[in-house]
């Protein structure tokens, strides 16, 4: 059904001179009926407290009834939480303490949602500099030990201080083969790439991927009972499909391409991936309705769903990914689910005034502007700030 126009703002076109946009209706997202045939992990961001007395530069300041409410928002969509990971500014800005508050909170919460799923972050980041692998066991230890005291589920982060001390691939199965010889449950093993955050790069001791992704296996294959799944972070269709291949039986790849994501999650004869994705935070009604569809078997109104969300997802996950979060923050404040655009450490200003105008367009087009007026609103604060009148 073609969407009508409801009103017209001003932004800044390709040659910087202010222009006409009209913006459109939402589209209409039903809420899921029943199980997906996918796992589906919203990879979820926090609330800043932008209020608070807190020095910034020294603790993080979150507002925790706005994260919380968040959580509860993806829940009533069908998607799980994956929580304190990236998305959540973990290593940018949020320490270990605070991420483990909001573990806690997390999973205090869903025990009130029935069917709830959180799974939860451990890594080594509260380690400070030339720490040993035997400093990097210990404190994955230490992470995945206070988070089983939760009850929480594990997803086992990539740790910046094992790229900076290991010697060889054997150091990575060293720390690997300790800590999933000693979990409680099976874990998600998380391989992000170093497009996500540069410290990882050369991750499973080489900076050649495919070899890289052969250490990965070899590790996998040793502990297949202690792991879930793996995610992977690479923006790369083909090596996720290749390893995803060779996954020991049982072993869940978890999509964290936020490029190609619809076709991976839809999968091929072969095989499918599951997802873990920090683009499901800010598309959560599109990516609920599309799974629904997929679950029914009908892959075009799965397709049809999900189209208009890739290049919206390719926008805020453009180079340097690495500050995609802010594009997720400014989705979640043009919808009203905070009241603020303000990030902890000040990452809201990462981005072009430019990248943002770009972004309200596209989530637009993919019909993920839930209050048109309260969008429009909160946009034309933005362009005043930034002196656009």
């Amino acid at each position: 059904m073609k969407r009508d126009t409801i009103l017209t703002i001003k932004l800044p076109g390709a040659g910087g001179a202010l222009e006409d946009y009209a913006v459109r209706e939402p589209k209409a997202f039903r809420r899921p009926s029943k199980a997906f045939t996918r796992r589906a992990l919203a990879a979820a961001h926090v609330v800043a407290d932008p209020l608070s007395s807190k020095a910034p530069w020294l603790e993080p300041a979150i507002d925790w009834d706005a994260t919380i409410a968040y959580r509860k928002h993806l829940w009533s969509w069908g998607l799980g939480i994956a929580e304190a990971m990236d998305t959540a500014q973990r290593g940018m800005g949020l320490d270990w303490p605070t991420s483990l508050e909001l573990i806690r909170r997390t999973v205090d919460a869903a025990k009130d949602v029935p069917g709830a799923f959180v799974a939860s972050g451990a890594g080594t980041d509260h380690l400070k500099d030339n720490a040993s692998v035997s400093d990097v066991i210990s404190a994955y230890e230490a992470q995945c030990s206070a988070i089983e005291k939760l009850g929480g589920r594990i997803i086992l982060m990539a740790s910046r201080a094992l790229v900076a001390c290991a010697k060889s691939p054997e150091d990575y199965g060293r720390v690997y083969d300790r800590i999933l010889s000693q979990v409680k449950e099976p874990v998600i093993i998380h391989w992000l790439g170093e497009m996500f955050d540069p410290a990882l790069d050369g991750y499973w001791g080489n900076r050649d991927h495919n070899a890289a992704m052969e250490t990965c296996l070899e590790i996998l294959k040793r502990h297949k009972a202690k792991v879930d799944g793996i995610k992977i972070s690479l923006l790369d269709q083909d090596k996720e499909i290749a390893m995803r291949r060779k996954l020991p039986k049982g072993a869940r790849m978890y999509t964290g391409d936020d490029f190609n994501f619809a076709e991976l999650i839809e999968g091929d004869a072969e095989g499918y991936s599951d997802a873990l994705l920090g683009i499901f935070d800010s598309i959560a009604p599109a990516a609920s309705h599309a799974l629904s569809a997929l679950a029914s078997g009908d892959k075009a109104a799965y397709h049809e769903t999900l189209a208009p969300t890739v290049p919206l997802s390719r926008h805020i996950f453009r180079a340097p990914t690495r500050f995609y979060k802010t594009g997720v923050v400014f989705m979640a404040w043009l919808n009203g689910h905070q009241d603020h655009f303000v990030m902890v450490g000040g990452q809201q200003s990462a981005r072009h005034l430019l990248h943002f105008c770009e972004l309200f367009r596209l989530a637009d087009t993919a019909g993920l502007l839930s209050d048109p007026p309260l969008a429009c609103s909160r946009m034309k604060q933005l362009l005043a700030l930034h002196g656009c009148n």
